[in-house]
């Protein structure tokens, strides 16, 4: 398994959901956690494709606060992991 999801073992998330990681559709995520892990994809892969759409289905799972969190917390992450990149960092 890759590096990258050893943040996500060490938090919690099931060895059946880190697999899953990959299917943004898979059935072991519930529709709160699609919802934000296709925002977060979007946010990584191209954020101007982020949308009203996008918006709105965020906002029947989470409440404004949230999906501000939400938001903040993968900026910083993908800004980041990013900035660790481009300096060479080896993750712990």
């Amino acid at each position: 398994m890759s590096v990258r999801y050893a943040g996500a073992r060490h938090a919690g998330l099931s060895e059946a959901k880190v697999a899953a990681l990959d299917d943004l559709h898979s059935d072991v995520f519930t529709p709160r956690e699609r919802a934000a892990l296709r925002f977060a994809e979007l946010m990584a892969v191209d954020h101007h494709k982020v949308d009203d759409a996008t918006f709105g289905e965020l906002r029947r799972h989470f409440t404004e606060v949230e999906v501000v969190e939400l938001g903040v917390a993968a900026a910083l992450n993908l800004g980041l992991g990013r900035l660790t990149a481009i300096l060479g960092v080896e993750p712990a």
